[in-house]
């Protein structure tokens, strides 16, 4: 992809510039080229936390260096930061610091700083990610869907599935796929599902979605779930899609597929299934 990296240090810088402004995912987003749903995705894999809880930490930290230099009120500070009262400012600077605000603003006080970050991706190489290159027709599935947060998915999600795994719904929907759809900047559905049988009725509560025929890159995951899922998802974002020159991400989906699991775990199979288009 063209100007990868680039466009995540935009998307970045655009964020440090408007830390005391409004900021919308979809205008960070777009200095980096890709869809908020991708980039919100991308941004959690490559640096171990949320946008969100990026701008978060930066606007904290900047705050506590400016209480410490005494010269503005704690009110005062909590609006130039974005936060609607002094007490829900109070609330998020203790937990961050470790002290209140005002005891900030006393000589001496230790406070923590949240540096900007600066992606540098490795482009070299050096380890094999197996992949392919599918053209799929449309296709419906059924299942379960509830929505997450950005910011809570990755622990939200494997609960969701170890609820319907060890509930009398698996035997409605075995979990052939993890459907992720964008609905929102703030939020996605996910979706517990299998391919969709028009002759049998849809149970209530139960719910269908549709994939647009299209092209997708398909990565193979091999052994115990999830740390081998994750290690692979890890390598698309930071090493295959930096380094593809003849596709870029397309759609605001992404699919996980699953086969039943094996008695011995180093042998189950996986895919991960990401929509592209070519450049």
């Amino acid at each position: 992809m063209n100007g990868w990296i680039e466009g995540i240090q935009n998307a970045i810088r655009y964020i440090e510039d408007n830390l005391t402004e409004e900021l919308c995912i979809a205008d960070i987003s777009a200095k980096a080229y890709v869809s908020p749903f991708h980039f919100q995705r991308i941004f959690s894999v490559l640096c171990g936390f949320t946008v969100g809880e990026y701008i978060r930490q930066r606007r904290l930290s900047l705050a506590g260096e400016e209480l410490s230099a005494g010269n503005m009120r704690v009110i005062d500070i909590a609006v130039k930061y974005g936060y609607d009262s002094q007490d829900s400012f109070s609330r998020a600077f203790t937990r961050f610091h470790g002290i209140s605000p005002s005891a900030a603003k006393e000589k001496g006080a230790r406070l923590k700083t949240f540096a900007p970050i600066h992606i540098k991706l490795s482009l070299e190489g050096g380890s094999m990610l197996e992949y392919k290159i599918v053209e799929k027709s449309a296709f419906t599935v059924m299942g379960r869907a509830r929505r997450f947060s950005f910011e809570t998915s990755y622990k939200e999600i494997p609960e969701f599935w170890q609820e319907h795994m060890s509930s009398p719904e698996a035997e409605k929907i075995c979990g052939m796929y993890g459907l992720c759809i964008n609905h929102s900047e703030t939020d996605f559905e996910y979706v517990i599902c299998d391919n969709y049988d028009p002759c049998k009725e849809v149970p209530e509560g139960y719910v269908t979605r549709t994939l647009p025929a299209g092209t997708w890159a398909v990565f193979p995951v091999r052994g115990p779930l999830p740390d081998n899922l994750q290690n692979v998802n890890t390598k698309i974002w930071n090493e295959w899609l930096p380094n593809c020159k003849e596709y870029k991400l397309s759609g605001e989906y992404s699919i996980e597929m699953y086969t039943p699991p094996c008695e011995n775990p180093a042998d189950n199979y996986t895919e991960i299934w990401v929509p592209v288009e070519k450049v």
